[in-house]
């Protein structure tokens, strides 16, 4: 059995129990400018995709899992989008939901254990991060975790009426 568990966090698949959390951080307008969501998602949406999220990430290339603490308080979602299993290769996000639960280890924890599974289980040959020129929080997480910068995309994303250049963060394994 693959463990996905840390010191102080844990990583678990998706459950309908899911549901208001998931819902609640998809419509959180604050982050929507990181996932580049533009429209609110309705509760029947999100419990469809909760249903399907079960399905093999060779088959829907994305894998979503919570990350939750010891004691089982959910904390935030980390992603690998963009699988690609011929090139050995995906995308990684992270989100600790609340601001009060943000600088204290969560996400560095939940990159190291997602990182390991992706090199260890996937077979992955590299992860990659898209980041915003003002993601200061996210630029420190993923370069302390071995990730270089190794390109920058110039107004990328417009956020209401500017544009910001976005990083692109890779981290190749190295046998």
């Amino acid at each position: 059995m693959v463990t996905l568990k840390g010191k102080n966090i844990y990583l678990r698949a998706l459950e309908p129990e899911d549901l208001d959390f998931v819902y609640i951080v998809e419509n959180d307008e604050q982050i929507w400018e990181m996932s580049s969501t533009q429209t609110p998602y309705s509760r029947f949406l999100i419990k469809e995709y909760l249903e399907n999220s079960h399905k093999d990430i060779y088959e829907v290339k994305q894998l979503r899992l919570v990350i939750c603490s010891n004691d089982h308080a959910t904390l935030g979602l980390i992603d690998l989008f963009d699988f690609n299993p011929m090139h050995n290769r995906a995308g990684v996000g992270v989100l600790i939901a609340e601001k009060e639960n943000r600088g204290m280890g969560y996400g560095a924890e939940a990159l190291e254990l997602i990182v390991n599974y992706g090199f260890t289980h996937l077979h992955l040959h590299q992860l990659y991060a898209n980041i915003s020129e003002d993601n200061i929080t996210s630029i420190k997480l993923f370069e302390n975790r071995g990730f270089n910068k190794v390109g920058v995309k110039k107004e990328w994303n417009r956020v209401k009426d500017i544009y910001k250049d976005e990083f692109l963060y890779q981290l190749v394994y190295v046998h």
